[in-house]
């Protein structure tokens, strides 16, 4: 089944976009066919890649919100972590447009790219090891798409250590926790909280906080240029 990727310029269908109808994790067809009962307009599919085609960053959250890329079908799109997130990049000269939370809104990636580990919604956004490791071939065949990628921003330490697998590297590699970064093969890797309603409505992460780290990216790109 082809699957139409939303990143810039690409040629569809390719390996680091599961399809539609992706049969490989059970618990996570089951819980997709459950929201396709009750919410029959919803996107309802592996949520597919979003940015530039020629991203200098990439952005890797866990997995899809029920009611965000879920319902959308665009990363990080329909609830609040997109808004953070997105205005973020904005600011950082990462995105133009404007986001409004909505696949058709003027949004657009500029040198940057946004995908998750695990491309569908996992009951309780909580998705088993078992459903990273098979998802984890499409996340490399994503990086390995990105011909000028030069740094990565995890957001939540289960989104660093599935990217380090998929480096080949140990979980355990690098530096944990919010405002770590250190160099993983040919990356430089940024480590943020995730940008979650309950990161922030914790304090446990703050804009200034989330923006900070963007920043520190933009200089790294900047004198990496």
């Amino acid at each position: 089944m082809t699957q139409v990727s939303n990143i810039v310029g690409e040629v569809v269908p390719n390996p680091a976009e599961p399809p539609r109808d992706c049969p490989l994790c059970p618990r996570l067809v089951a819980y997709r066919r459950e929201n396709q009962a009750l919410y029959p307009d919803y996107f309802n599919g592996p949520a597919p890649s979003f940015g530039d085609k020629d991203a200098r960053l990439l952005v890797v959250g866990l997995a899809p919100g029920r009611k965000g890329a879920n319902r959308t079908g665009r990363p990080f799109t329909g609830d609040y972590a997109g808004t953070l997130l997105y205005e973020t990049l904005i600011k950082y000269g990462f995105a133009t447009g404007k986001f409004e939370a909505r696949p058709d809104d003027s949004l657009k990636l500029v040198g940057s790219a946004v995908t998750n580990a695990v491309r569908c919604a996992p009951p309780g956004n909580k998705p088993e090891t078992s459903e990273e490791n098979t998802c984890r071939p499409f996340l490399k065949a994503r990086l390995d798409m990105f011909p000028n990628l030069k740094a990565i921003v995890t957001l939540g330490d289960v989104s660093r250590r599935n990217v380090l697998k998929t480096l080949g590297l140990k979980a355990s590699a690098g530096i944990p926790g919010h405002g770590s970064e250190f160099q993983a093969g040919p990356y430089r890797i940024f480590n943020s909280y995730h940008c979650s309603r309950l990161n922030t409505n914790t304090g446990r992460l703050t804009t200034p906080m989330f923006e900070d780290l963007f920043a520190r990216v933009k200089a790294y790109l900047d004198e990496a240029a």
